[in-house]
């Protein structure tokens, strides 16, 4: 048997290994230097031009940068259906409502037409995700905002270093937030990074990881303890130095893929996006399951059915909404391996294997 090709695989290194021992030896572990100096260097690195806030996760991100932005119980903030559940977790988390919207065939983002048709008297945001790693709409998007007079809040998880029209996702909207757990583009070992379009979102989204205060026992906010330790930091620091080669590598996979694939529909890119392609997602118009079965079991390839229960149909979420391209895509979608472990050999044999079953029909 051939060795399993896996859907994911972080990549730690030896110079990670160095930096957690480095602090680890420095008896400084939580909050404190090597956070302040990732913050800064990660601004700096992807050119967002704001500041950027660490917290624990990704999740805890989505929920500071929400209650940052002033969203509350009883307001209402249009989000994708075809998202992980951490997207409208993170609004039900402030008291607001998740009001679920769909999404475009190709990009797997957020529709503004619908957008558009799901804005109540309650609508205070938009939340797109910017899903795979493909840029949102952003000027469709920022057009209905506009006319409503919403903010736009960026789930950018998946997306460090993608961009649309010259411009870095995570500098369009009040926050945006990466997520840096194991299997994203880069990694903290777990962990968010959020960015901030003013200095009073920054500064409310620092009060709200760290207890509500700023300076030690004068809490101006009920907080959280969200905050991330300098050995998660000192990791994301490194891999800061290494995502670059990685992205590069990621879509020379990509592109070596959309040019053998045959049978699936492979995944394309919108004019003046950069697609950092933390997944690539094919669709298979036929029992993508059975296709999916057949590439574990007789090819030992793993692949990824991400999102088969739109939010939308989740139980803390139920909601009659009708999202026929989110329902589509929840049958057709699979993500193939693509990351930058893959050898040329990996992806000759990833593409032999899903032509064959396209061909039988899985």
């Amino acid at each position: 048997m051939t060795d399993f090709i896996p859907p994911a695989k972080p990549l730690i290194g030896e110079e990670e290994r160095a930096a957690v021992d480095r602090v680890m030896r420095s008896g400084m572990l939580a909050q404190g230097p090597e956070v302040a100096a990732f913050e800064q260097e990660y601004a700096e690195h992807f050119g967002l031009g704001r500041a950027c806030v660490a917290v624990n996760s990704g999740t805890s991100g989505l929920h500071l940068g929400l209650l940052s932005a002033g969203v509350k119980a009883g307001d209402e903030v249009i989000v994708p259906s075809f998202t992980f559940a951490a997207t409208a977790n993170s609004v039900a988390l402030t008291g607001a409502t998740p009001v679920f919207a769909d999404i475009q065939a190709d990009s797997f983002c957020l529709d503004p037409v619908s957008v558009e048709n799901a804005i109540t008297e309650r609508t205070v945001g938009i939340m797109p995700v910017h899903l795979y790693g493909h840029p949102a709409d952003m000027a469709g998007l920022q057009a209905v905002a506009d006319k409503h007079s919403l903010q736009i809040f960026e789930d950018a998880a998946q997306a460090h270093g993608a961009s649309l029209g010259g411009t870095p996702v995570g500098a369009f909207g009040s926050f945006a937030m990466f997520s840096l757990y194991p299997t994203k583009n880069m990694t903290s070992g777990e962990g968010g990074m959020v960015t901030a379009a003013t200095p009073e979102i920054e500064r409310l989204l620092r009060l709200y990881r760290n207890q509500g205060m700023q300076r030690q026992y004068e809490n101006e906010v009920v907080g959280f303890n969200n905050r991330m330790t300098d050995i998660h930091a000192a990791i994301g620091r490194v891999q800061l130095t290494k995502v670059d080669g990685w992205t590069k590598q990621r879509q020379s996979n990509a592109a070596y893929l959309t040019a053998h694939l045959e049978g699936v529909t492979t995944p394309p890119v919108a004019d003046g996006a950069i697609h950092v392609y933390h997944q690539y997602t094919i669709r298979v118009a036929d029992d993508r399951d059975g296709l999916a079965k057949a590439l574990r079991e007789e090819h030992n390839i793993g692949s990824g059915m991400f999102y088969p229960i739109p939010n939308h149909r989740l139980a803390p979420f139920q909601s009659p909404v009708d999202l026929p391209a989110t329902e589509q895509a929840a049958q057709e979608c699979l993500s193939l391996p693509v990351h930058p472990s893959l050898s040329d050999a990996d992806l000759e044999r990833i593409v032999t294997a899903v032509n064959a079953l396209a061909r039988a029909g899985a």
